[in-house]
């Protein structure tokens, strides 16, 4: 109608002026005048009739279209190909389109919740925010894209949902992931010992049962396998077959364990799988056999018998249920001795640190290291952290001596250093926010790492070397082995070797526990180079609160089926640590206790866990669940801002399953 308006008005004006040339021009020429005037009326009589046309149209226009658009919105809605809902606050239906009603798995009607009538299209999201979402129905795969609307006034929220079906992409996406490559790098991680003292006829016969083992194992997941060298292969299977490992828990582990050669030790196997998660444009196959690689390193960092890979950025482990094989031969610790002296004459000035709070090993392992530096004449320091309560016997002995002054630092004390090539020790860790001084492996770019625990995902970014061995008994173990290699002439002090010797003593539990044919002949040594055993005895007693406040955490001990106790310190108390430490020892004593477990409060926002475990069950399983790691037999954890009862009951919970699963597949392979 306003445009119909407009356009007469604009006639008018045209025709107002022509009426008044014409009327300019009957002076001069009155029946030229009079002739224009007749055309004039034509042109006005055709003008206005042209608008009543157009006026009438319009009218009909807004009669057919405009008045029905409504209804043709209302048809369109209701009759599309895509579900519409619109809920309420509650959940609650307000309305649905005809599609709805064929995708549900119900009929739906106004005021039912959704969840009544299509459960799996509930989500608390829809409403908070807008955004889109997936999920399954039955066969089928439906994608959901949510919109609040805010209507004016006072009337109540809603929520529109569209929802469309997207099943066959979401098969194709399904298959095409499935398909994906997956590339396991197989290795027997205790093949000299497995072979040592064989027959040629004995190794091959051994070697053809663990080939057919694996073949068998490689056929049911329809893979493929190709050996590399004596003890390497390498596999490549289809994304859909991992799964059916993974389900499975990889019992191939199991199965490689039952079998063994004369000297009747098993055949424990690691792998280390990578998994084609990206595009193939941005993953090559080379990318694959690095990370493939790294996941083997990572299992055989882990005392081996397990598998390690990585899914959706996480790191996964099945397995690691068999004891560490201690090593026959020295040969790596003398390679390693001449690599740290090496590193040692390049350095200007050298930093020996162990983990925070330290025990023990860690505190022996450091004195172990600084003899090295003695030796090659270098000005070094052992960096402590400000919470060592469980040592502090022993630093004061040695603090007392005359060429072990100004040697000791806290790591609160520690300012920028003006050594062009410092080179830095961390001993008895690999744990990057466990170090007693996370500084100073942002300021040294050299670190050397010597640890006996086993690998965690977490790991000190580029170490220039590792010197890594869960089968070792001690990190102080480790520390005295390449003592014994470093220097023709290792002229230890006779608190040096006491210091290395109640490290060993220590995490072997006076010999009793991990102890191996290297671990007596590095006491043995330590005891010609002067350890004192007195010494050590005196420093591990204990005084009258210590003992009561043991004796209190063992009578808190609860019993669990399979083998399980546990018990807590729900104070902050001194040496709580060490305390916690004495109080899983001796629960492990008691008959029939295959694992024990001791969860403190550390500090006022941190629970400590003290594990320990027979060396049926893997401890650092457990412990890793809460941030921590350590031994099959010796693990720990501390937790931040958690609440100790919370965390004993996450333990026992966890513990249980583990043992139920662990005992299954002991079941299984009997």
């Amino acid at each position: 109608m306003p445009r119909n308006l407009s356009a007469w008005i604009d006639l008018t004006v045209h025709l107002v002026i022509m009426l008044v040339l014409i009327g300019l021009l009957y002076p001069y020429n009155r029946a030229l005048a009079f002739a224009a005037f007749v055309l004039w009326l034509v042109l006005a009589f055709f003008a206005h009739e042209r608008c009543v046309d157009r006026k009438k149209r319009f009218e009909d226009y807004c009669k057919n279209v405009v008045g029905s658009f409504n209804e043709t919105v209302h048809y369109a809605l209701k009759n599309l190909p895509q579900a519409i809902l619109i809920v309420n606050e509650d959940g609650q239906l307000e309305w649905c389109n005809k599609r709805t009603r064929d995708y549900a798995e119900k009929n739906p009607e106004n005021g039912m919740q959704i969840s009544e009538f299509w459960p799996g299209l509930f989500n608390e999201k829809i409403f908070t925010t807008d955004g889109e979402y997936i999920f399954p129905s039955g066969d089928k795969f439906f994608k959901v894209r949510h919109t609040i609307l805010k209507p004016k006034g006072d009337y109540q929220t809603l929520t529109a949902l569209y929802v469309q079906e997207i099943t066959s992409h979401e098969k194709l996406k399904i298959e095409y992931l499935n398909s994906r490559t997956v590339i396991i790098y197989a290795q027997i991680d205790n093949y000299d010992e497995i072979t040592q003292g064989l027959s040629e006829a004995e190794k091959t016969s051994l070697m053809l049962s663990v080939n057919e083992t694996l073949d068998t194992w490689i056929n049911s997941l329809s893979g493929f396998m190709r050996k590399v060298s004596e003890d390497l292969y390498v596999i490549v299977l289809e994304r859909r077959k991992l799964d059916k490992a993974m389900s499975e828990k990889f019992d191939i582990l199991d199965k490689m364990r039952q079998l063994s050669g004369k000297n009747k030790l098993p055949v424990t196997l690691s792998m280390g799988v990578a998994i084609a998660n990206k595009p193939s444009v941005e993953q090559s196959l080379t990318e694959l056999g690095v990370e493939a690689q790294k996941g083997l390193d990572l299992a055989l960092g882990r005392g081996g018998d397990q598998v390690a890979m990585k899914i959706d950025g996480k790191s996964q482990f099945f397995g690691g249920r068999a004891k560490a094989v201690e090593k026959h031969t020295r040969v790596k610790a003398r390679v390693v001795a001449h690599a740290i002296r090496e590193a040692m004459e390049n350095a200007d000035e050298i930093f020996i640190m162990g983990h925070h709070n330290e025990d023990f090993d860690c505190f022996g392992a450091a004195i172990g290291v600084s003899v090295m530096a003695r030796i090659m004449k270098k000005p070094f320091h052992i960096v402590l952290s400000d919470m060592n309560e469980g040592i502090d016997k022993l630093v004061d002995i040695i603090k007392s001596k005359p060429e072990y002054e100004d040697i000791f630092i806290k790591s609160s004390e520690l300012v920028t250093g003006s050594s062009i090539a410092p080179l830095l020790f961390v001993v008895d860790t690999h744990i990057p926010y466990l170090v007693a001084a996370p500084s100073l492996l942002e300021r040294i770019s050299h670190v050397i790492v010597i640890d006996h625990h086993r690998r965690s995902e977490n790991f000190i970014k580029n170490p220039l070397m590792v010197y890594l061995e869960p089968s070792s008994s001690s990190a102080s173990e480790l520390v005295t082995e390449l003592l014994m290699y470093f220097d023709d002439e290792v002229n230890m002090s006779r608190f040096d070797a006491t210091a290395l010797y109640s490290g060993i003593v220590v995490d072997t539990k006076h010999f009793a526990v991990q102890a191996g044919a290297r671990t007596f002949d590095a006491a043995s040594y330590l005891r010609r180079s002067g350890a004192d055993p007195v010494v050590v005895r005196e420093i591990f007693k204990s005084d009258y609160e210590t003992t009561v406040a043991l004796a209190l955490a063992k009578a808190r001990s609860e019993y669990y089926e399979g083998g399980f106790i546990i018990s807590y310190i729900d104070k902050v108390i001194p040496n709580v640590q060490v305390i916690a430490a004495q109080t899983a020892d001796g629960l492990l004593k008691i008959e029939n206790v295959r694992m024990s477990i001791v969860c403190f409060q550390l500090k006022s926002d941190i629970v400590g866990i003290s594990a320990r475990s027979t060396g049926e069950l893997n401890v650092q399983v457990i412990c890793e669940k809460f941030g921590g790691g350590g031994h099959q037999n010796v693990a720990g954890a501390q937790v931040k801002n958690g609440n100790l009862m919370e965390i004993k009951a996450q333990i026992i919970d966890i513990a249980k399953k583990y043992i139920e699963d662990a005992d299954k597949d002991d079941l299984k392979a009997s």
